[in-house]
């Protein structure tokens, strides 16, 4: 739950972002709204994008009068919002088809898009489970095999999303094998949103159960050792006192035994009716520990204990710290807690749940110069991952805490870090590189001898492309690193077509990785730079604290001074950088551009958070107030009131942009697709300078966009048709 708000990579081809769903917004307690009133009709606009009218609606915030011109666009449900949704939409898809070299983009996407490839398998009890990309498929499959090692045995199909629904809404959310490999727990989601329904399926007979558990949002199931049942965390459907915004504090774990009505399912852990706070929890391997773990926003969390197999009330193993808790594994009656208390860069500490007691705790793995991103237990091993200057770092560790070894990596990467089971030998792991697809190595914990197990092949020689690190200067003096990606033969003569995409939030970590996309980038000539904003969680909690609430102006800083610095080291110059960024990633770009509307040529603000006054009342927003922290506090609100991008652009009034595509999704229940509406519409009505302001709304869509291909390939397509052109991309220059 720790990364529940991913980030969405635009255009860079994977997914992450915050949490909100569509619904009118209430006025702020301190509000005291006018009343809704038409404004007269503005003159006919001098662009040609669809006009958007005005309200007079105004508040007052801690003595400050907000107005909010466009607050009509934050009901999604309106005919008159639909309507003007249609249009916007209509009007930036033609733009985007008639763009040149469109077609060619969108052409040679496809062929880097659709593929052939397999995913690290999952044991259970002689059964193995995987998922295949297939090259004519639009959706990934999974299979379930029966042999004595992975390699062995007939595929069968256990899951095709691409049979499920004739317009391809449904997919898979999440899947989910018991230990004896007979059934599977598995999430159906409707237009890749969030919200999922849990369903069962028995193995043997590929049928599903009667098993059918809905408001399994942000869930997973932990099943019990012999197999009857699992624990989930259920959130509440909107009503009966629970709003959109209070959903997650009103999260239950529960547990459904196999064949039982859903609705009777006990509760296990009630819900914290607060709804900053999310709940998660489960069960250990061998049954005999249940926890529990209440996360408040993704800078402390609290965890709880009980014995499965006495009654009796959750003990608290730690609660009340300001910093983060994971139980990463329980094993053998010991807990093993991944935690940044006293180690702002991570250490493992372990606790006998006899003795509780924090002073009782011990050290088992240190923290280091390097972030020590996550843990668990493999093969009767610690096996940890780190990030040492944002690039991964495998190691293996007794249960004593003495380093048995590093795992070796190709080169500098990702890895997602050690998967298998506590007590078996058989390891998987994955590495990436800016420049290199996903390899899957298999390894033997105890040995650390390590083959080669699967490689993703694309039609592309990546060899002349190279990832430099540079380090700059931020406003403050703070030095940021940053990511580099390019040609080898680039010349630094100010002229190269330039993408600064950055995140910067919620402890989420900027490492390199593969996207097919940025190297149809790189392959028309362009730079690709990703900065190691603060606030994400590449140099551990303080780099994260660094750019999180009252300290969020650190990142839009550091963003700024990253374009300077590629501005005045002659990677590119203003008119031929773009900037771009998705969810709290599309906040930052929002606010660069609210900043410093001069600075770059062509934007990408993608399914983001915007209006930072009102975030807190849509869907799960109250969450990211830990984060952000909430207008409803009177320091906070100058913070927040001092870079909102929709605030900012209100005030500001007339003035030029630069070329804006707002790309957001008609089915995002993370971000409320409001923000870029709203924002959407009132640089359109006040732009002076002669460059577009698009809203492109994907269809069956969710926060981290469609999950068919094709549809990847349109949204991509369609983006760097508009950089490249906005950029005066020449066609020679394309063609290099």
């Amino acid at each position: 739950m720790r990364k529940l708000l991913l980030v969405t990579l635009v255009a860079c081809g994977s997914a992450s972002g915050p949490a909100i769903t569509p619904a009118p917004a209430e006025p702020t307690s301190q509000a005291a709204p006018h009343p809704e009133v038409a404004m007269p009709s503005s003159p006919t606009p001098t662009h040609p994008w669809p006009h958007s009218r005005t309200v007079d609606v105004a508040e007052t915030i801690h003595g400050k009068t907000i107005r909010d011109p466009y607050r009509w666009l934050e009901d999604e449900t309106a005919p008159e919002v639909q309507a003007w949704m249609t249009s916007e939409d209509d009007y930036a898809r033609g733009v985007l088809a008639t763009l040149p070299g469109r077609d060619e983009l969108a052409t040679r996407l496809t062929q880097l898009f659709y593929f052939d490839a397999v995913g690290a398998p999952t044991h259970r009890h002689g059964r193995y489970f995987f998922t295949r990309r297939h090259a004519d498929k639009e959706k990934s499959i999974v299979y379930w095999k029966q042999g004595p090692n992975d390699k062995d045995g007939v595929e069968h199909v256990l899951f095709d999303p691409n049979t499920w629904s004739a317009d391809s809404s449904k997919g898979l959310h999440g899947w989910y094998p018991s230990w004896d490999g007979a059934r599977v727990a598995y999430q159906v989601s409707e237009h890749n949103s969030d919200e999922t329904v849990m369903h069962v399926i028995d193995v043997a007979t590929g049928k599903d159960t009667a098993d059918v558990i809905p408001g399994t949002k942000y869930s997973g199931a932990s099943w019990t050792p012999d197999n009857k049942g699992f624990y989930y965390v259920w959130v509440p459907p909107v009503g009966n006192g629970v709003g959109v915004a209070e959903r997650p504090g009103f999260a239950e774990l529960r547990f459904h035994a196999l064949g039982s009505d859903p609705a009777s399912d006990p509760i296990i852990h009630e819900a914290t009716k607060n709804p900053e706070t999310f709940l998660g929890g489960g069960i250990s391997r061998d049954g005999h520990w249940l926890f529990c773990t209440v996360q408040h926003g993704w800078n402390s969390s609290d965890v709880f204990f009980r014995d499965a197999h006495k009654p009796g009330p959750w003990q608290p193993l730690v609660t009340g710290v300001d910093a983060n808790f994971s139980l990463v594994a329980v094993y053998k009656d010991k807990l093993y807690i991944h935690t940044n208390d006293g180690a702002p860069r991570y250490r493992i500490m372990v606790a006998d749940p006899h003795k509780p007691d924090r002073a009782a705790w011990k050290e088992l793995v240190p923290q280091s110069d390097a972030t020590m991103e996550t843990a668990g237990i493999v093969g009767g091993h610690l096996a940890v991952t780190y990030l040492d200057h944002a690039s991964s770092k495998l190691s293996v560790f007794a249960l004593d805490g003495k380093h048995v070894r590093d795992v070796a990596l190709p080169g500098i990467g990702t890895s997602s870090g050690l998967s298998g089971d506590e007590d078996e030998d058989t390891a998987y792991f994955e590495y990436t590189s800016f420049t290199e697809p996903q390899i899957i190595f298999k390894t033997s914990v105890a040995t650390g001898k390590t083959s080669e197990w699967a490689r993703i092949k694309l039609p592309i020689d990546t060899s002349g492309f190279v990832t430099d690190q540079v380090f700059y200067p931020s406003k403050d003096g703070t030095k940021i690193s940053m990511f580099v990606i390019h040609r080898k033969d680039v010349k630094l003569d100010g002229t190269n077509p330039t993408i600064l995409y950055g995140y910067g939030g919620f402890s989420v970590s900027m490492s390199p990785g593969y996207a097919s996309s940025r190297m149809v980038w790189l392959e028309h000539g362009g730079v690709y730079a990703i900065p190691n904003l603060r606030g994400g969680g590449e140099y551990g909690e303080e780099w994260h604290k660094a750019g999180m609430r009252l300290a969020k102006q650190n990142v839009f800083d550091d963003f700024i001074a990253a374009a300077q610095y590629l501005i005045d080291q002659k990677w590119t110059s203003k008119q031929h950088l773009a900037i771009a960024g998705g969810s709290n990633g599309g906040l930052l770009v929002g606010a660069t551009v609210a900043e410093r509307p001069d600075l770059v040529k062509a934007v990408i603000c993608a399914v983001p958070l915007l209006d930072m006054l009102r975030f807190h009342l849509f869907g799960s927003g109250k969450t990211w107030v830990p984060e952000y922290g909430s207008a409803e506090d009177p320091q906070e609100f100058a913070a927040l009131y001092a870079y909102s991008p929709y605030r900012i652009a209100v005030d500001a009034g007339p003035r030029a942009y630069p070329a804006i595509l707002f790309d957001s999704a008609d089915h995002d229940d993370r971000v409320d697709p409001m923000h870029a509406r709203k924002l959407a519409a009132v640089i359109q009505a006040d732009q002076t300078a002669d460059a577009p302001i698009l809203l492109r709304i994907e269809r069956n869509s969710g926060h981290g966009g469609a999950d068919m291909v094709k549809s990847q390939v349109d949204r991509y397509a369609d983006q760097f048709a508009f950089l490249l052109h906005e950029l005066s991309v020449p066609s020679a220059k394309r063609e290099d």
